[in-house]
């Protein structure tokens, strides 16, 4: 199947004051797809997701100060930490992307439905065109052309089979040429007839 013939929409999570891990699973949750009714774990059929407010976003407890982000660049001695509140005064969209990356498949899969990811610190995003364009547009174009089709057919004049008047024509024929046939031998006898009684007479 092709990315055709998903039906693909633009989702909208606003993260401001809610939890990472709640933020994180309903993007990773809409990105698979799992909310749709013909889902396929196998199929890249998710939506697209904007996340906005990442700046926004909390941990409960004492997480945020517990919480350490690893990174290595793989060289010896380069091990890097730092905590979420350092992450997050640098970037908070790092932060939202690493948690929904890591509820998604860890496959060709993953990383492609990762691409669908919209990530913004404030509530402001480019995607305003995209929203108004998933909100039923394409399904009121489809009404709006199938009632016109409809429309036009009933309009339309009825189209007359010629081969079926044709054979009617054919069959008229033939029934006209059977009772020829049929009445042809008794105009005949009636004929003889009166022949028939004149030598009598005579």
């Amino acid at each position: 199947m092709s990315a055709k013939q998903f039906d693909r929409r633009w989702q909208v999570i606003d993260a401001g004051g809610r939890p990472l891990g709640r933020v994180a699973s309903e993007a990773a949750r809409l990105l698979l797809g799992k909310h749709k009714p013909d889902y396929e774990p196998h199929l890249p059929m998710g939506d697209y997701v904007i996340v906005i407010n990442a700046s926004e976003v909390v941990l409960t407890g004492n997480k945020a100060q517990q919480k350490v982000y690893y990174r290595h660049s793989g060289y010896p001695g380069n091990l890097r930490k730092r905590t979420f509140e350092e992450q997050m005064e640098r970037d908070p969209r790092k932060v939202v992307e690493r948690a929904i990356r890591g509820m998604l498949p860890h496959t060709r899969l993953g990383r492609e439905l990762f691409r669908h990811l919209r990530v913004y610190s404030g509530a402001d995003h480019p995607h305003e065109a995209q929203l108004r364009a998933g909100t039923g547009a394409r399904a009121r174009r489809r009404a709006a052309a199938a009632a016109r089709a409809a429309a036009a057919a009933a309009a339309a004049p009825p189209v007359v089979d010629e081969v079926a008047e044709d054979e009617v024509e054919e069959d008229e024929v033939v029934a006209e040429q059977v009772e020829a046939d049929e009445t042809a031998p008794e105009e005949a006898e009636e004929a003889a007839e009166p022949d028939a009684e004149d030598e009598s007479d005579e």
